[in-house]
């Protein structure tokens, strides 16, 4: 649950601010007529997430376990590579995503309402779609609400605080916000990994699913407040495989070297405290 939490927030407030961005330049170059225009293009990027993660999960509930498990699993690998994408693509454009889509806005406004509904639409619906996609992994083989629960929570804390750092009501260091929450997500992305592994290795398609690295079942049960927090946030199983458990070491080791080590240029790396503006 705390794992789709942090998902939720982080995406969310991505969103947001993507969302703030573009109504800030609208009322700043005294368009607010045009603001309609954004929310519809938000509105139909929304209904287009819901339309695809809707359609996913039905298609994948009528399909055999065995291919449930490939399925599955390979979605697991890719929301995985997803997160690592998207992480990094952040951490490298963060600092001109302002620019960029304040420049796509003012050429929209010269083609017309349908133009600035397309933006938001395009926009909203890339971190909407990123989105669906790593909760479907995170959430296609539990059997409770608490994964759904918690991503949604996420969400809508994070277009709250969106809503209040845009009316000025709340100001947080952003930069500090996507680093810390990346190096999370990493963690997060390498339990997906793991599991993903783990799906493909149950439907025959990896070898070594008897080959357990370790068991600490009897010290961490599955079904404990503490073995669920773990699973919850960072995806522990207390029996891993072999693979799986190289699977995690192999991706989590030189992802979070790459992400924390000093970027080269001393530009901010992530929006700043003022992106809304």
């Amino acid at each position: 649950m705390l794992a789709n939490f942090l998902i939720g927030l982080r995406e969310g407030l991505e969103a947001s601010l993507v969302v703030s961005i573009l109504l800030a330049y609208l009322v700043r170059t005294d368009r607010r007529r045009d603001v309609r225009y954004i929310w519809i293009g938000v509105g139909g990027a929304l209904a287009l997430v819901v339309l695809v993660f809707t359609a996913v999960t039905l298609a994948f509930e009528q399909l055999p376990f065995v291919w449930q498990e490939a399925v599955g699993g390979t979605l697991s690998i890719l929301a995985a590579a997803l997160v690592t994408w998207m992480i990094f693509w952040m951490r490298r454009t963060a600092r001109g995503l302002k620019r960029e889509l304040e420049g796509e806005l003012a050429t929209a406004v010269e083609l017309g309402p349908v133009a600035i509904a397309t933006v938001a639409f395009l926009t909203v619906g890339r971190e909407g779609l990123e989105t669906a996609a790593i909760i479907w992994a995170t959430i296609s083989g539990s059997y409770t609400a608490s994964p759904f629960v918690g991503a949604t929570t996420g969400i809508l804390v994070a277009v709250l605080l969106g809503y209040l750092i845009y009316r000025g009501a709340l100001r947080i260091n952003l930069s500090t916000f996507f680093q810390v929450t990346g190096a999370l997500l990493i963690v997060v992305a390498a339990g997906v990994l793991a599991y993903g592994v783990h799906d493909l290795q149950e439907a025959g398609i990896l070898p070594g699913i008897t080959n357990l690295a370790f068991d600490v079942s009897g010290v961490i049960a599955p079904d404990s407040w503490y073995g669920t927090l773990l699973k919850g946030t960072v995806n522990f199983q207390p029996d891993p495989t072999w693979l799986q458990t190289i699977a995690w070491v192999a991706y989590v080791v030189p992802v979070l070297w790459l992400y924390l080590r000093p970027q080269a240029s001393a530009a901010p790396t992530a929006p700043r405290p003022d992106a809304h503006v």
